[in-house]
C-alpha cells in the first residue's frame, strides 16, 4: 500500500493573520448578540481527535465567558439516564444576548452510545426520531442554531492518536473509548451516514469541515459561522480613563505582614541569565 502523505498544512503566518481578523469579527457578532438578545448554539461534533476542541478554543480567545460559555457534559448521572434523553441538554441553552458552545451535544446518542452500545435500538431509533423535532422547535422559537461536523480522515486520526501517547501534555486527551473507535471506524462511518439522513434538515443543516488540515479548518469553520449569520458592528459607548483623585494621606499596611507567593519568576530568570526587575510601588 502507498504510504500516504500528511496533510499539506496553511502556511502559519497566513493562517494567524486570518484567524487574528476572523476573532476580531467574532467579538462583533458577540456584541450584535447581545445587544439585540438574539441566542446562538452552536455544535461541534466528529470524530474523536478531529479538531472540535481546537476549534472551539480559537472561537472563543476573545469572547467574553460571561455571554458565550462551552458546555462539555460528562457522562449522565443515574438520575438523568431515567430522565427524557433531550432534557440535561435544555438546560444548558442560552438565554437572550448569549452564545452557547457544545463540545458535543444530544448527537452523542447517535454516535459513541449508538457504536459502543451504551443506548439500546429503541432509544436510538427514538432519538433519530425526536431529534430532527427538537431542533426545529428551538430554531421556531428564535434560536440560531449551527451544526459543524469535523471530518478526518483514518490516517490522520490515528496519527494524532499517536502523538497524544507520547505527549505527557496532552496525554489526557485520550481515553480508552477514543482507542475502541480506531477499530471501529466503518461502525462510525455508518453511524455518522444514518444520523446525517435523518438530521441534516433546512432548518438546522448540517456543515462538514475537513480537518485533516487543523489551520485551514478553523478558519473555514469561523468564516463560515460568520458568513451565516446576519450580524452588524454595534456602536459600543465611548469611555475615557477618569483622573486619579489626590492621596488623602492614607498609609498601606507594611507589605511584612502580607504573605506573599514565592518568587519564582524572579529564580527563572537568574537560572537563564534574565532577571526580573520588579517595581515595588503601590502595589494593590
Amino acid at each position: 500500500m502507498a504510504h500516504e502523505e500528511k496533510p499539506r498544512k496553511l502556511d502559519r503566518k497566513v493562517y494567524e493573520g486570518e484567524l487574528f481578523r476572523l476573532q476580531g469579527e467574532l467579538v462583533k457578532l458577540q456584541e450584535w448578540i447581545r445587544a439585540t438578545e438574539q441566542r446562538l448554539v452552536v455544535i461541534f461534533e466528529g470524530r474523536d481527535a478531529a479538531g472540535k476542541g481546537g476549534a472551539i478554543k480559537r472561537v472563543i480567545e476573545y469572547l467574553s465567558p460571561r455571554q458565550t460559555q462551552i458546555v462539555a457534559l460528562p457522562a449522565p448521572t443515574e438520575r438523568q439516564q431515567t430522565q427524557w434523553y433531550f432534557q440535561r441538554y435544555v438546560e444548558h441553552l442560552p438565554a437572550a444576548g448569549e452564545i452557547r458552545l457544545f463540545d458535543r451535544s444530544w448527537y452523542n446518542r447517535a454516535g459513541v452510545e449508538r457504536v459502543m452500545g451504551y443506548c439500546t435500538p429503541e432509544e436510538h431509533r427514538r432519538f433519530l426520531h425526536q431529534c430532527p423535532i427538537f431542533e426545529r422547535l428551538l430554531v421556531e422559537d428564535g434560536i440560531m442554531l449551527r451544526k459543524y461536523w469535523f471530518s478526518v480522515s483514518d490516517a490522520e486520526q490515528e496519527r494524532r492518536f499517536r502523538s497524544r501517547l507520547d505527549d505527557p501534555m496532552r496525554r489526557w486527551k485520550l481515553s480508552p473509548t477514543d482507542l475502541e473507535s480506531l477499530t471501529r471506524w466503518e461502525s462510525y462511518s455508518r453511524a455518522k451516514d444514518e444520523m446525517f439522513v435523518h438530521t441534516d434538515i433546512p432548518e438546522a443543516p448540517w456543515y462538514v469541515v475537513e480537518s485533516d488540515d487543523k489551520r485551514s479548518a478553523r478558519i473555514n469553520m469561523i468564516a463560515h459561522l460568520l458568513s451565516s449569520i446576519p450580524y452588524e458592528e454595534v456602536a459600543l459607548p465611548e469611555l475615557t480613563m477618569p483622573e486619579r483623585p489626590p492621596s488623602t494621606g492614607y498609609q498601606r499596611t507594611d507589605r511584612s505582614l502580607q504573605t506573599e507567593v514565592p518568587d519564582h519568576a524572579a529564580e527563572v530568570g537568574e537560572r537563564e541569565g534574565r532577571p526580573v526587575r520588579r517595581h515595588r510601588e503601590d502595589m494593590g
